[in-house]
């Protein structure tokens, strides 16, 4: 992408990388980078070399090199005096990392003045910071070569090895150059050299001779330094003035004099550490100092001593003279005496031990600042040997002594250090003379021992120490009267016992027994006692803030406060190092309270002083924050609130809120005053509590503190008075901190208060806190650089550029969080607005955040930047595209830069991937410009696309190549980000990206290659990212297989996936995820941190089998035994993960899994009848799951039990009779269980939503496999509960004796909650999936004897008979007749269905109880007869399938109800001839039908359009074989089925009423045998006629509707028997379909028989017909019989069916044999029957 690569590495780069926050990560790596570049650090500045002719030649004569860039160069080369090459190459490393434009604009930058003048002043900043950067290489090496705790030390060591010889030499030489060099001016360096440049390059000149100084510094504390090399850089340093004294001084203005004293600082350490007093030290202890390197070199010393006798003007000096007076004292203590006192004397004026204090304070806390360390190394040496060979007295004042003494100690390992050397020598003996004035001085020792605490072991020390104290001093104006003192006065001894403190009480005191001796010592302030008394200081301690509290109020209160302070300082410093001590100083921290609450109601409050008591209580805090809370409640110290918080509104506007002592110590006296220890410290106080963790109701007592930070210093803070440089950015960070912590805890369980979180969130986004957070993000890249440059310190990890990084990175992340945890509401909060607002000239926040991307210090700002940035494009209603502006098209090269660097940090890469990724979902505009696809020139309209220069797929694809794989720049998660971003294209369906990526070579090959590998076994922690690699590459895959038709698939995919199959990488991956589950069940889910990877695995597994059951071809995926392989896998896995009913990561596993189950169950129908016993994994899952969190398992019970279903229907289908199954049992019990509790929740929430008016949705069916857990129980098609009854219903199948039911019965009182809920679904008409489950479980049951008892017995009539009328409201009008009955597909869930079922629930109870429901059954027909009769009536006009299909049920209870005529007869003699009669008209209705097809085609077109079902054609015929045919011939076949389909219904329903009506005529041997039969009890049916009726109304049926009935019938067998011939054209119609077919015709010209014949016995038996009549009859019967008689003998010559169908239909005459060799016998009977009635009427 660059225009032109890098030759060479960048000084920054290399920077960069040595630190350890590039790519480059490895020690063989850094070793490599230090190879190659270890002679550039050598050369140092000498590497950049001026301007040669010879350079300018080879740069001209360079082709590789543009002309525009090679003009540059040269203006860069005279600007900077810089070789011409060298030029170039800056440049070409400054476009590559600092240019903001894009490449297309350089060429008019290059050529437009004013721009390329801006472009060369850039230039100029970025070649100085590469000088920098190559020192601070070399800094770096120096610091942590010989660090045995640095992962580098072995390779740096090496590198200075090699450096060692010559680097100080050139180093020096560097120096010298730069403090001689002359200023450039516009006459030598051009006119762009203005007085500004000017000023520029010295400062520059400054930095570079502070940081070589550095170096040297740092070099000399490892190396030794000759005795002629101290002297020629002490004559440097006299030259240079220690800095003052520069070429160009002249230029020097304030902002620099931190600089030059920097230079003196380190001139002045560089001689001390030339003298090697350490080593003198150890020598002058031993007595060899004729061994240190100055013994032996008198001229050095004599020119020395010279040189040092001119020094005395500048504090630079010094320690050099203290250190030289050292030197000489000891190597030759009688020579030049006089001038060795001179020497020191000098040193002692320039005040030595105050300017050791100064520098050590400015070159900046020794944490990890090694330069400082070393400093105070040399300082330490330098401080002991001075005390110890000269005497204290002779060295000025004591206290600054001690101040030089702690600022050293400051050092890590210098305290321990210290108590392990003697304590008569060095700071020993400070110590010892601290002790010496304690306690009327308790200062100095307190600040000692504050300093020499840095660990446990010297935390036990001092506390040991201070426990055992063995004098006491203290001061007398006059000599006191209960004093015995000797003869000179020099010992007194105690007469009395004294109380040390008066006002103490108890144990608080100290008492000074009788007979105490002390040396007394007069001096000017009286008599000095020492007196010989052991104590605790402890105790003293306690005493003194016991005291304090006492004066508080009184004029001593300050002179105290000046004692108890170092006393605080103390005790924090001790338990913030070794909290075990903590118990031991509870005297003191427990008054630390009292004395808050007291100091700080005086009128002019120490600061300080409450500052140490807030700091100790912030430790404490952190390991008791409860107890600390509780305590420091009472103090008044911090804000609090005068009345419950119960809203956010209230706390917002801080009603009932006070400040507390805090508060008004912050604005009556830390504000005017600009000191603000006090706020720092309440701010720590603060965030210790909250990350303390404190339950919720000491967090709501934190809310008027946070509130006070929110509402009164964020919005403010930054236009507070401050007096120090660095205390706004430190409070600014503090307080980011708190809301961070706030922000970061976890959320609290619902209350009506809010909390601590929701507080802080709701005031970020609406108030005045939440636009301060914004300004401080709005810093910008630049200020931030600004801020960085400025720093005088050598790049170290502390300072105000530093702190303001840590400001903004909190800011971001805060935001983020804001953002993240905002309740969702419809408004815009004004947070939301500030930061998406649309501002001129990419002034708005959404660029500056952007341009973070430029920031090169913190590797993690740009990160959390582009982190907040992918929140907003998710979030936010706005365009990231247009925000950016003109700026778009930089800010994407500078991100592609980055994400294109081999060496940048991997992190910074992965969120831009993140980034972007988002952004094809939400930001089009953006991803258009960062995929950058160009237009392939071709015909016109051509959508052919091509990867443009500037494109983010050219990284992408350079990511996912295999060859890349496992390289140092391409690591696991930034390959992960890559698959996300290629994912995201197919999910969003970019299909001109996707068209470039398909041309791409080998990219299937390479995307698939994750796929190919072998992982770890799940038991060793593999980098979970691999698995979600994995995972997205089989969403891709199957994406693609998904989208695109199986004939336009790649190739390239179709040979990836021909590979997969036969490398076995189905059985392979479905192991793994089997494993995989497997391991977290074992685990629960705890062991394992890849929970959500796992998941995501899982889930494109998933995806990949579900895809394959409908691409199996493309997949190769058809081998039976593998797909056998593959469910047995699913089903161990499923296992695997329900059987951990208490982990919810486990569950959610497995409820993937069951949906994935479930739908193999469904589609590879033929893995089930090889695969062994499913029914027992999938009934151990079922028991567990039932014991699982419910709401959680809502889904996965549904999945579980419509799998059971599935298996149950398979068994069923596989075997003729019920197999056993042994878990059955167990299953009924566990379903019951379920189905009870589901139902009675069911009534509860439809009665709930009766009560309440709330609609219960009717059919949604819910295809997400895991949604949310519903709230109401709601009647869903897919619920648990409509399944549970299903599945009962199946088993009930399988329980063929009913025996285990009756076991479950007697447990469970399923039925009665079962017809409870019923009946109030009926009531209302809700529930209608529940409902239609509910009765289909009832009429299965209701089979068995056992099981219809039990039905009848729950009291199924009154739960279904009066509730059913709800079901079917009926209107007077006739329009209301045909509407009653939808138009719906028959199987589709409907109240007519339910009636229907109803109905034949009725039937079927009646047929298996017979007497025992016959009230019942009277009851209902009572109850519905106005519908029954409607429906008898219907068939004429509606012949839909609904209501076909009612009128077959209705017939069919009815031909059950016709069994118990006489009984009917005696309840409902009315209904009875209703029913009659309707019966007749339905047979003459039915019959009419089944004659004239054309007529019913006619009706079915005209009136039922709608119901003609398009059934799905079968596979085989789907699609036609010439596309040239019309589709006329489909309808026609369309037609014909559903014509068929409607005359199939008329014939069961023409059977079945035929049936009844025979029951309803009498029997008719019975009639011609039995003279005494009453005639009178059976009604006349048919009337005498015997014509063919029409087919209307108003003709009654006759004896014609019945002789055209059996017509009808044989007509119908003809057309059977011919289409059962076999004609290539009818396939499909077999003779297995014909069978029922003939079997029904058979049973209802059996019964038109009977019933004609016993019809017309009747009649000839009745008196009252009129002779004439019967005469007339019996010709017309004899005639019309003949001629059937006939036609019958024809057809069964052919051979016929037997009647009725076996089992099809129910029939009087016992069971028929269904064998094909006894129907012509039975035909024969029928025939010799009719002949013989024949023969009887024509008697």
């Amino acid at each position: 992408m660059a225009a032109a690569e890098m030759c060479v590495r960048s000084s920054r780069e290399l920077w960069t990388i040595l630190i350890g926050r590039s790519a480059l990560r490895d020690q063989t790596q850094i070793e490599a980078e230090l190879d190659r570049n270890w002679e550039r650090l050598l050369s140092g500045l000498s590497y950049y070399k001026p301007p040669s002719s010879a350079s300018a030649e080879k740069l001209k004569a360079d082709k590789d090199v543009a002309p525009p860039m090679k003009d540059f160069g040269f203006r860069i080369s005279k600007f900077l005096g810089l070789d011409e090459q060298q030029s170039v190459q800056i440049l070409q490393c400054y476009l590559q990392e600092d240019y903001r434009g894009t490449r297309d604009a350089l060429k008019s930058v290059l050529q437009d003045e004013r721009q390329s003048q801006a472009l060369l002043l850039k230039v100029f900043d970025y070649y100085y910071e590469e000088r920098m950067c190559m020192l601070r290489c070399v800094l770096l090496l120096l610091t942590y070569f010989q660090d045995e705790r640095h992962p580098y030390r072995a390779e740096y060591s090496k590198c200075v090895d090699k450096l060692e010889k010559e680097l100080v030499f050139k180093y020096r030489h560097h120096f010298e150059q730069l403090f001689r060099a002359e200023a450039p001016s516009w006459e030598t360096h051009g006119n762009l050299m203005t007085e500004r440049q000017v000023s520029r390059w010295f400062l520059q000149c400054l930095r570079e001779q502070a940081l070589l100084l550095e170096i040297i510094f740092l070099y000399y504390a490892y190396f030794e330094m000759a005795p002629n090399d101290l002297l020629a850089f002490t004559k440097i340093f006299k030259d240079q003035g220690f800095g003052s004294r520069q070429t160009n001084r002249h230029l020097v203005d304030k902002s620099m004099d931190a600089l030059i004293d920097r230079i003196g600082y380190f001139s002045s350490l560089i001689l001390v550490e030339g003298m090697d007093i350490d080593f003198l030290h150890k020598c002058a202890l031993e007595d060899r100092t004729e061994e240190h390197q100055f013994a032996n070199t008198p001229a050095v010393c004599k020119e020395m001593d010279q040189l040092l006798q001119t020094f005395g003007d500048i504090p630079h000096h010094a320690p050099v003279l203290l250190a030289w007076v050292l030197l000489r004292h000891t190597l030759s203590p009688d020579e030049s005496s006089p001038v060795i006192r001179r020497i020191g004397n000098t040193s002692l004026q320039l005040g030595v031990f105050q300017y050791l204090t100064s520098m050590l304070k400015a070159l900046g806390g020794s944490g990890n600042n090694c330069t400082a360390s070393t400093a105070r190394m040399c300082v330490y040496g330098l401080i002991s040997f001075v005390i110890t060979s000269f005497e204290e007295d002779a060295l000025g004042s004591q206290q600054h002594l001690i101040d030089a003494a702690c600022e050293v100690l400051a050092a890590p390992s210098l305290a321990e250090l210290f108590w392990e050397t003697k304590p008569t020598l060095g700071l020993g003996m400070i110590l010892d003379s601290a002790i010496g004035m304690f306690p009327q001085k308790i200062g100095p020792l307190l600040q000692l021992l504050t300093a020499l605490l840095s660990d446990k072991s010297t935390a036990k020390r001092v506390y040991s120490f201070l426990d055992k104290m063995s004098y006491y001093t203290e001061v007398y104006k006059r000599k006191p009267n209960d004093i015995l003192s000797h003869e000179d006065e020099t010992i007194w001894r105690r007469q009395t016992p004294k109380l040390i403190y008066p006002l103490g009480l108890g144990q608080t005191n100290l008492r000074m027994p009788l007979g105490t001796l002390g040396q007394v010592v007069l001096g000017e302030q009286g008599y000095m006692v020492r007196w010989d008394y052991s104590y605790s200081c402890w105790t003293l301690f306690t005493c003194e803030i016991e005291m304090l509290l006492h004066v508080v109020s009184t004029a001593d209160v300050i002179q105290h406060c000046q004692r108890v302070k170092p006393i605080l300082d103390l005790v924090h410093k001790v338990i913030s190092t070794d909290w075990s001590i903590s118990d031991c100083l509870l005297p003191i921290t427990s008054r630390i309270y009292m004395l808050l609450q007291r100091l700080t109601s005086v009128i002019n409050p120490p600061i300080d002083v409450i500052a140490s008591c807030v700091n100790c209580l912030t430790v404490l805090a952190a390991r008791m924050p409860a107890k600390v809370w509780a305590d420091l409640h009472h103090t008044g110290f911090l804000p609090f609130a005068s009345s419950p918080v119960t809203s956010i509104a209230q706390s917002i506007s801080a009603e009932g809120m006070k400040a507390g002592n805090y508060g008004n110590l912050l604005i009556l006296i830390e504000q005017p005053q600009g000191e603000y220890a006090v706020t720092i410290a309440f701010l720590r106080l603060i965030t210790t509590l909250v990350k303390g963790q404190l339950g919720s109701t000491q967090n709501k007592g934190l809310i008027p503190c946070v509130l006070l930070v929110l509402k009164e210093m964020l919005p403010t803070y930054h236009k507070w008075r401050y007096n120090a440089y660095g205390v706004r950015e430190r409070i600014g960070c503090l307080i980011l901190e708190l809301i961070h912590a706030i922000l970061n805890l976890n959320p609290e369980g619902e209350g009506s208060a809010p909390s601590l979180q929701s507080l802080c969130i709701y005031s970020l986004a609406n108030t005045e806190a939440g636009q301060a957070v914004v300004s401080i993000m709005g810093v910008g890249v630049d200020t931030i650089d600004v801020v960085m440059a400025a720093q005088p310190s050598s790049g170290g990890s502390e300072g105000p550029g530093q702190m303001l990084i840590q400001t903004v990175k909190l800011a971001f992340s805060v935001t983020n969080n804001v953002i993240r945890l905002k309740p969702p509401s419809d408004n815009v909060s004004p947070l939301e607005q500030a930061l998406t607002q649309h501002g001129g000239h990419g002034n708005n926040l959404i660029a500056i955040l952007a341009k973070y991307i430029y920031h090169k210090h913190d590797p993690a700002l740009p990160r959390l930047a582009i982190q907040l940035l992918k929140r907003l494009a998710t979030v936010a209603p706005m365009s990231v595209y247009a925000c950016l502006g003109s700026d778009a098209a930089a800010i994407r090269d500078a991100f592609l830069t980055r994400l294109q660097s081999k060496t940048e940090d991997m992190r910074i890469k992965v969120m831009i991937l993140e980034f972007l990724t988002i952004a094809v979902e939400t930001q089009p505009g953006l991803i258009e410009l960062f995929l950058n696809l160009e237009l392939k020139n071709g015909a016109e309209g051509s959508k052919e696309f091509l990867l443009g220069e500037w494109s983010c797929l050219q990284v992408v694809l350079e990511l996912i190549d295999s060859r890349q794989q496992g390289k140092y720049w391409c690591p696991p998660l930034l390959h992960r980000a890559a698959l996300s971003f290629l994912h995201a294209l197919w999910q969003d369906r970019r299909d001109s990206a996707i068209s470039v990526l398909h041309t791409k070579e080998k990219f299937w090959e390479n995307l698939a290659t994750p796929l190919f590998g072998t992982l770890p076994p799940p038991s060793e922690t593999t980098e979970p990212c691999i698995l979600e690699t994995c995972a997205l590459v089989m969403k891709i895959i199957c994406l693609e297989i998904y989208y695109v038709a199986s004939g336009s698939l790649e190739k390239s995919l179709k040979d990836t996936l021909v590979k997969f199959s036969s490398s076995k990488r189905y059985e392979y991956w479905s192991m793994y995820v089997t494993s995989l589950v497997c391991h977290m069940a074992e685990t629960e889910g705890e062991g394992i941190r890849s929970v959500t990877e796992c998941q995501m695995l899982v889930s494109a597994w998933r995806m990949l089998l579900i895809l394959s059951t409908s691409h199996s071809d493309v997949m190769q995926l058809t081998d039976g035994s593998v797909r056998e392989q593959l469910f047995l896998d699913v089903l161990s896995g499923t296992k695997a993960a329900l059987l951990v009913p208490m982990s919810v990561p486990c569950l959610r596993l497995g409820s993937m899994l069951a949906t994935l189950l479930l739908i193999l169950l469904k589609q590879w129908k033929s893995v089930l009848v090889s695969a062994p016993d499913i029914l027992d994994p999938l009934a151990q899952v079922l028991e567990s799951i039932l014991q699982a969190d419910q709401q959680l398992m809502e889904r996965t019970k549904a999945k579980v039990f419509s799998a059971l279903l599935s298996v149950l229907q398979n068994l069923q289908q596989k075997e003729d009779e019920p197999p056993h199954i042994p878990q059955l049992p167990q299953l009924l019990l566990s379903v019951c269980e379920t189905a009870q509790e589901e139902t009675l929740a069911l009534l509860d929430s439809t009665r709930h939503a009766a009560v309440f008016g709330e609609s219960v949705s009717e059919d949604k069916d819910s295809m997400e496999t895991d949604t949310a857990p519903r709230a109401l129980h709601k009647d869903q098609r897919d619920g648990v509960c409509v399944l549970a009854l299903h599945l009962a219903k199946e088993l009930c199948k399988m329980d063929v004796e009913g025996d285990h039911w009756l076991q479950v019965m007697r447990k469970l009182p399923v039925i009665p909650s079962i017809l409870g809920t019923l009946e109030l679904s009926l009531r209302l008409k809700q529930n209608l999936h529940f409902t239609e489950a509910a009765l289909h479980l009832l009429l299965t049951m209701s089979h068995t004897q056992q099981g219809a008892a039990a039905v009848a017995g729950a009291g199924v009539i009154q739960s279904i008979c009066l509730p059913l009328l709800s079901v079917h409201e009926i209107s007077t009008n006739g329009a209301s007749q045909s509407s009653g009955f939808s138009r719906k597909s028959q199987d589709a869930p409907s109240w007519p269905g339910v009636y229907r079922l109803s109905m034949s629930l009725m039937e079927s109870l009646l047929k298996t109880l017979r007497y025992n429901f016959l009230n019942d059954a009277l009851d209902f027909v009572g109850v519905h007869q106005e519908r029954i009769l409607q429906c008898l009536n219907a068939v004429r006009t509606v012949q839909s399938l609904a209501c076909l299909d009612e009128a077959d049920h209705t017939v069919g209870f009815l031909l059950q109800l016709s069994h118990f005529c006489k009984e009917w007869q005696f309840h409902l003699p009315q209904l009875l001839r209703d029913v009659q009669v309707n019966l007749c008209y339905l047979c003459q209705t039915c019959t009419y039908l089944l004659h004239s097809k054309k007529m019913l085609r006619h009706y079915l077109q005209t009136k039922n359009g709608d119901a003609i079902p398009a059934g799905p054609l079968p596979r085989s015929q789907r699609a036609p074989q010439t596309p040239s045919k019309q589709p006329s011939s489909e309808e026609e076949q369309a037609e014909h089925r559903a014509l068929q389909t409607v005359q199939c219904s008329l014939l069961k329903i023409l059977s079945k009423t035929l049936a009844a009506l025979r029951h309803f005529t009498p029997d008719f041997c019975q009639i011609l045998l039995d003279q005494s039969l009453d005639l009178a009890q059976y009604n006349i049916l048919f009337v005498l006629s015997f014509t063919t009726p029409a087919f209307e109304s108003d003709v009654a049926p006759s004896f014609g509707t019945l002789l055209a009935t059996i017509n009808v019938s044989l007509s119908m067998l003809g057309e059977v028997e011919k289409k059962k011939e076999p004609a290539p054209s009818n396939v499909g119609s077999s003779f297995e379909e014909t069978k029922p077919v003939k079997s029904l015709l058979m049973f209802s010209m059996e019964n038109c028989f009977h019933v004609l014949i016993s019809q017309a016995v009747r009649y000839l038996k009745d008196p009252t017909v009129h002779l004439r009549d019967k005469q007339r009859m019996k010709q017309e019967l004899s005639s019309e019989l003949s001629t059937l008689l006939s036609s019958l003998n024809r057809y069964f010559r052919r051979g016929s069916p037997s009647s009725p169908a076996g089992g099809l239909l129910p029939s009087p005459q016992g069971k028929p044999s269904a064998s094909g060799s006894k129907s012509g016998l039975e035909g024969q009977d029928l025939i010799q029957l009719v002949q013989a009635f024949v023969k009887h009427v024509q008697r």
